[in-house]
């Protein structure tokens, strides 16, 4: 049987669902493809203790503000699941589950979505698969070596499963210091980052850092310098688990260090330090192996996206960076969306994905309509 909605969107978290909002409100016919059972995206595989940074309200969806989680300011992943769910549900998305998709290729006038139920060709393609399903590891000498047990990010889930153990966690963004500050009291923990962690200031939220980057994407949208966003800020928002084990001294980095051994892990002076445990949260790389069959240009992970290049080499145009786009520059048929800021500045986030969906759906219907 052919399947031949105008689109495709493929991946059913945040982004997908945000993107399905709007295509929905323009009347344009689409379908979500999920590869995950069950809604709520990545948030249904996050580890125990994980809160958002913002008020429910700050971390919404386009249309409905998220309900408030009680006794909770800052809502956990659960909630946003269920957040996501009853999302699905109130718009009437069309998603289909589970679906994997295979491969992306070009078929005349079409994009043909290769699945493991079958195809599905489309006039247009919104790639919104994320990142959590693309752990990134670092090619740090040794590794190899290690006896103890190493994972990352995405297999964490609670600090009992290390208690009285040796344990290093590798990475000074966000991640690294929530899973440190939880490991502080049980573990004997061991917190490397390339460079000192910087703290972002305790009344920071998830409410200023929307404000930078929404505040850096008006100035980009103007041609005024970049404001540099979020990360001017800092790297780590002082969430009350973080804040509390930093200030009981619990969260004191040291240096990353040059190589693992058998039994841990080496620097470059020599000195050494026990480990039973590596968990290295050390961020993630675009999920896109589907995309390979269209032959797009990559630079360092990232496909180049029209108006931009990579988010490390930003175009510069009278002394000011461009905007970015989501709409592939080697296929107008295909957009990327929710990838970080290369996509949109905040498009990863609950609450910054809404605008760049809406031009996506907007771009879309210009296509069609065409």
């Amino acid at each position: 049987m052919t399947r031949t909605p105008q689109v495709v969107v493929i991946g059913g978290g945040q982004s997908g669902l945000a993107a399905g909002y709007h295509l929905r409100r323009l009347g344009v016919d689409f379908v979500v493809l999920d590869a995950q059972s069950t809604p709520g995206g990545a948030w249904q595989h996050t580890w125990d203790s994980l809160h958002l940074f913002s008020p429910a309200a700050f971390s919404s969806l386009p249309g409905w503000l998220m309900p408030p989680q009680p006794g909770e300011e800052y809502p956990d992943a659960g909630h946003v699941v269920a957040y996501l769910r009853d999302y699905e549900k109130r718009y009437e998305l069309p998603v289909e589950r589970p679906v994997r998709v295979s491969g992306v290729h070009r078929e005349g006038a079409l994009l043909r979505v290769e699945t493991d139920s079958g195809a599905w060709h489309a006039r247009a393609v919104i790639s919104a698969t994320g990142t959590w399903w693309r752990p990134f590891l670092p090619a740090v000498p040794g590794r190899g070596d290690f006896g103890g047990q190493q994972l990352h990010t995405v297999e964490y889930r609670r600090p009992q499963d290390f208690a009285g153990r040796r344990v290093v966690v590798v990475g000074g963004g966000n991640s690294g210091a929530q899973i440190a500050a939880d490991l502080a009291y049980d573990a004997q923990l061991t917190w490397a980052t390339q460079r000192p962690p910087r703290f972002l200031a305790d009344d920071i939220d998830g409410r200023a850092l929307f404000d930078a980057a929404t505040a850096r994407r008006r100035a980009l949208d103007e041609g005024r310098t970049d404001t540099g966003g979020v990360a001017s800020l800092g790297d780590i928002v002082a969430v009350p688990p973080v804040r509390e084990a930093r200030d009981r001294g619990l969260l004191k980095a040291v240096p990353m260090f040059s190589r693992l051994a058998p039994g841990g892990i080496e620097w470059a002076d020599g000195t050494r330090a026990d480990a039973d445990a590596i968990i290295w949260c050390t961020g993630f790389r675009p999920a896109l192996s589907y995309l390979a069959p269209l032959g797009l240009r990559v630079r360092r992970g990232h496909i180049t996206t029209q108006g931009t290049r990579s988010a490390d080499e930003p175009r510069v145009r009278r002394g000011h960076i461009t905007t970015q786009g989501t709409r592939s520059a080697d296929e107008p048929r295909l957009h990327l969306l929710g990838y970080g800021d290369w996509t949109g500045p905040a498009s990863a986030t609950l609450i910054g994905v809404g605008r760049p969906a809406r031009e996506v759906a907007r771009e879309i219907a210009e296509l069609l309509r065409g």
